[in-house]
């Protein structure tokens, strides 16, 4: 029998630890009970009680479904859904709407029943299929391996790193870990287990570590609150009263910024490791200075990224404030915006800083001395 590589080795290690996460729960809350879920098809619709003023919609929508999978498949159960008035979060139904709903068992009977949405699950697995196919298509071994760290990330964050906030951890390190593990994962896995997998960790994580402390100093400096973000009064109120949203704020800047820092980390020490390939006897300071003229080659393009990434996801915040015909000033001085300009800002900060730490710890790591150096 073959003996796997190294990679393959630590490719499977990575698949074994990501299906034993599906099966970790850390969820605070003992003694709450889950109800059931099945995918339930809505055959009648009553909308007597039904408000409308213009384009919002309040009030009870009652709705007849019949279960379609599930211990209970083929039954049917009434639902009621409840309207608020807040678009972002109700939905409407129509007969033949597919829905997921979330049930108990009374009796042997479904009853309790709460419309969770439109039914997109198998639209989703069929977009990931589809993501996956595309990466396998275009990268092959690599493309395999950047959609296994992909659904490492995914797992790791639904599965450990939100419960453990909600268990009290300390928002920073506990980010800082999570961030770690995932470069770890993602550099090793699609660069390899050598000096142009380790150059891209490092690289990433000195940037990191860097948008972290700017994100806890400037959020000090600029008076910001974790309350800033959508959901997170909501979060309070829910019961999570101990919850530290500052430092989680802080967290989220560091975060969302890792995978841009990953990329062109990666990007700076494949170029190292090219260079160094196609000319072995070049010197430290010649190499690194190579690496700082691709790094400045990409540079611009990336912080840009995060400029339209960031603000387009707020595109209707930025027009509302516009029709109403708010000074600039009022505009980039008001909290949501000032944190919006604190995670652009500081999360470039780290993609800048990182081309040149890959650089001289690539160039570190491809002139150790000889007896170190591995081909």
């Amino acid at each position: 029998m073959p003996q796997l590589s190294l990679d393959a080795r630590f490719a499977l290690i990575i698949a074994a630890l990501a299906i034993a996460l599906l099966f970790l729960d850390l969820t605070p809350g003992p003694g709450v009970e889950r109800g059931r879920h099945a995918q339930g098809e809505v055959i009648d619709v009553d909308n007597s009680d039904v408000r409308v003023n213009l384009i919002v919609k309040t009030g009870a929508q009652v709705l007849t479904v019949r279960l379609l999978d599930g211990p209970h498949a083929g039954q049917q159960m009434t639902i009621t859904n409840m309207l608020t008035g807040k678009m972002e979060l109700d939905e409407v139904y129509a007969a033949g709407a597919l829905v997921l709903v979330e049930y108990d068992a009374v009796d042997g009977r479904p009853a309790h029943g709460v419309a969770r949405g439109h039914y997109r699950l198998h639209l989703q697995l069929v977009l990931i299929g589809l993501f996956v196919g595309l990466l396998l298509l275009v990268a092959g071994v690599t493309g395999l391996k950047a959609a296994l760290s992909f659904l490492f990330a995914a797992i790791l964050m639904w599965k450990l790193f939100f419960p453990l906030l909600l268990l009290g951890y300390a928002p920073i390190p506990t980010g800082l870990a999570m961030v770690a593990v995932i470069t770890a994962v993602v550099t090793f896995s699609v660069g390899g287990l050598n000096r142009r997998g380790l150059a891209t960790f490092l690289g990433s994580m000195l940037g990191v570590v860097l948008t972290c402390a700017l994100a806890l100093w400037f959020a000090q400096a600029f008076h910001l609150h974790g309350a800033v973000r959508p959901f997170a009064e909501t979060l309070l109120y829910s019961g999570h009263y101990e919850l530290q949203l500052t430092e989680i704020f802080i967290a989220s800047v560091f975060i969302a910024c890792s995978g841009a820092v990953m990329d062109l980390a990666m990007d700076i020490a494949a170029s190292m490791e090219e260079i160094q390939q196609g000319n072995p006897e070049i010197g430290p300071i010649a190499h690194i200075g190579s690496g700082l003229r691709v790094g400045r080659a990409v540079v611009g393009t990336m912080t840009t990224t995060l400029l339209l990434a960031y603000s387009s996801s707020h595109v209707f915040m930025f027009m509302l404030v516009m029709a109403k015909g708010l000074p600039a000033a009022n505009i980039a001085n008001a909290p949501f915006v000032s944190a919006e300009i604190l995670n652009i800002l500081v999360g470039s900060f780290g993609l800048v800083t990182v081309a040149p730490f890959t650089a001289l710890v690539a160039g570190a790591l491809y002139h150790l001395p000889a007896r170190s150096r591995k081909p």
